[in-house]
């Protein structure tokens, strides 16, 4: 059971390496969701977000009202008055040291690191306890979750964690993920797939802790309304970061090949997001001309004003978990295609709520295009379709509930717990 603090609400502390972060906004849609059940939540970050991450008033708010650790680490005197439990709770502080030690990855490097992140722990922790949290929790399982697995410790509360992919499994020696699992109080995992990978990372005996939750969005926002087409062409829409493993490559090279192959120029495609990878793909995309425009990022509601006026939503991502933008995409009653990679098939049941094509296959993905293009109302009824499966498993407000349950019960019995009613803890 949750604890409390001296006024019998619990507080919860969310953690995230970055707060909020424009590749991350279900992240912001999930505390404001649980704040709607009654939740006090507070959040913290262990950097502050640049100004490009703040795309609207929502993040503007959470950017201001945002514990950030490393700036907090700039104040020497800060830093110092951190580690007092040296003097006051030795046996913890040594402990906590030791436990940032095992979590260390191979190499000195590594173990450099895992004295930053102890560092940045004591500072977290002091903070924890001046606002009375009683629970750290924390999005995904790589730095931020070295860090609060360790505040948690100093602090004396419990800590859970969100289980995201593919970084957060790629590499599940280096982050001390059978660790983490084993000193999480639950793990909330975004998919049964990544459930599964945890379940090979961590000691058996750790498996109940492996809860189902998934992301989310909000359904209503994005409920399509049929914007102004003055194009007739195929509008295809991209929405993320635009680095490598998104797979855009790919994409652009299927548009060249349906243009090389039928002459043909009735497809565009818009992509929304930024990135290092960006002027690369606009020398690549060039030869298209008009067909590909680059908008940067847009805030929740210009992604929902854009989704609104596109025709279907296209990824070629050659890892990822289950995409929220594909969430966004399907609730807004676009058809989507996607690869068919980890948890994607969770989300879309191919020629039903999308179309699934092999990861990395330009040559399938232009069929698929075409496939699409070919469908009446150019595959209406999988974009509806896709609708009806986001508002049964992916509405943000039913997940959160589903994540206050667990704050207020603990990992319970139920693979996919069930959403609260109340944020309340339950009496003994």
């Amino acid at each position: 059971m949750q604890d409390t603090d001296r006024r019998g609400a619990p507080r919860i502390a969310y953690l995230t390496s970055a707060y909020p972060a424009v590749s991350h906004t279900f992240i912001l849609r999930e505390v404001e969701a649980l704040r709607r059940l009654g939740l006090d939540v507070v959040t913290c970050s262990v950097r502050r977000s640049g100004p490009e991450h703040l795309r609207g008033p929502a993040e503007t708010r959470a950017a201001e009202t945002t514990f950030h650790v490393i700036e907090a680490a700039r104040s020497p005197r800060a830093l110092l008055a951190a580690q007092a439990p040296a003097l006051t709770a030795p046996g913890r502080y040594v402990g906590t040291l030791a436990r940032a030690a095992r979590m260390r990855g191979p190499g000195p490097r590594a173990a450099l690191y895992q004295l930053f992140y102890f560092a940045e722990a004591t500072l977290l922790a002091r903070h924890l306890k001046a606002v009375g949290a009683t629970h750290l929790h924390n999005h995904f399982a790589g730095p931020s979750a070295s860090v609060a697995v360790l505040a948690a410790r100093l602090a004396g509360l419990p800590f859970s964690f969100t289980l995201h992919g593919p970084a957060d499994l790629a590499e599940p020696a280096r982050w001390g993920l059978g660790e983490k699992i084993a000193q999480a109080s639950f793990v909330a995992c975004i998919s049964n797939y990544a459930r599964s990978q945890a379940m090979l990372a961590s000691d058996p005996a750790h498996w109940d802790r492996l809860r189902v939750v998934h992301c989310g969005v909000e359904p209503g926002l994005y409920r399509r309304h049929g914007g102004e087409r003055d194009d007739p062409r195929l509008h295809l829409v991209f929405v993320g970061r635009l680095a490598p493993v998104k797979g855009l490559r790919v994409l652009i090279e299927a548009l060249r090949l349906r243009r090389a192959r039928e002459g043909a120029d009735d497809l565009r495609l818009t992509v929304v997001g930024d990135g290092e990878d960006r002027p690369a793909l606009e020398a690549m995309a060039a030869p298209l001309g008009d067909a590909v425009r680059f908008t940067g990022y847009r805030s929740q509601d210009e992604v929902a004003g854009i989704l609104a006026t596109a025709d279907a939503f296209a990824l070629a991502s050659f890892a990822e978990g289950v995409p929220v933008v594909l969430m966004e995409a399907m609730a807004a009653g676009l058809p989507v295609i996607a690869p068919r990679i980890t948890g994607i098939p969770e989300l879309v049941e191919d020629g039903v709520s999308g179309i699934l094509v092999p990861p990395g296959d330009a040559q399938a993905l232009a069929a698929a295009i075409d496939r699409l293009a070919a469908l009446p109302d150019r595959g209406a009824a999988l974009g509806e379709a896709g609708r009806r499966v986001v508002a049964a498993e992916f509405d943000i407000s039913t997940e959160a509930a589903r994540l206050a349950t667990l704050f207020r019960d603990g990992p319970g019995d139920t693979l996919r717990p069930a959403p609260a009613t109340t944020a309340q803890p339950r009496a003994s």
